[in-house]
């Protein structure tokens, strides 16, 4: 197998574990990504934490940019991504944060083999997955009883959808050609749907970047209920 090149761990069968290959996203930098200006200020407000010793878990924390928000705050933050230039990265601009080479499914706790974390974030990560059901339902399954999960994604709704098809812009934007791009498109309505799907209740909706309803990525919180 090639270094650069990790198994996928998703719902599949064994057989289609063993075949399955990662390859990598490419991290190259530590610098935080174009998209980083966009999310992080609704992220962080919508996660409620302020200045706290609050327990959060990044799920696809690449190299390590959003994280570093967190410890900023005075959080007590792991990070984990399939990545593992991402990871190294992050080990090395981060070293008060725990960085580990995990997939992003429904056995998180115990592959950290760690409590339940307040608050669990997910960065522009659910639009490349073979399997967000598994995702959403780790991430439920990562948080203690009240805690919060807050996600990005790009936004995608009926203006944005009408105003990529009148410029003709559809190919650029679901480029197939892209090297480890998107495969999901996520709407506020899809995305409600698997996260209830999981057991989350109490969203709350922001979109980011351009004017509205044209947004480039949207945050959505949601809680574990108190009594799962």
């Amino acid at each position: 197998m090639n270094p650069n090149q990790m198994k996928f761990c998703g719902d599949l069968t064994s057989l289609e574990k063993a075949n399955v290959v990662y390859s990598e996203y490419g991290f190259k930098s530590d610098a935080p990504s174009h998209m980083h200006r966009h999310f992080i200020r609704p992220l962080i407000e919508l996660s409620g934490v302020r200045t706290c010793k609050a327990r959060v878990l990044d799920v696809g924390c690449g190299n390590g940019s959003t994280v570093a928000e967190f410890l900023a705050l005075g959080c007590d933050v792991v990070g984990i991504d399939l990545s593992q230039e991402g990871i190294e990265l992050a080990r090395r601009r981060y070293p008060a944060a725990r960085f580990e080479c995990l997939p992003a499914d429904d056995h998180i706790l115990d592959n950290l083999q760690c409590e339940p974390f307040d608050v669990v974030i997910s960065t522009e990560v659910i639009e490349h997955l073979y399997d967000p059901h598994a995702f959403a339902l780790g991430c439920y399954r990562a948080l203690r009883p009240g805690g919060r999960f807050v996600i990005s994604t790009p936004y995608h709704g009926y203006l944005k959808n009408l105003f990529l098809s009148l410029c003709d812009r559809w190919d650029r934007h679901t480029n197939p050609l892209w090297r480890g791009g998107h495969i999901k498109f996520w709407s506020r309505k899809t995305l409600s749907q698997l996260l209830t799907r999981a057991g989350f209740v109490n969203f709350r909706f922001r979109g980011a970047g351009r004017i509205p309803y044209l947004w480039m990525t949207m945050v959505i919180a949601a809680d574990r209920p108190m009594d799962s």
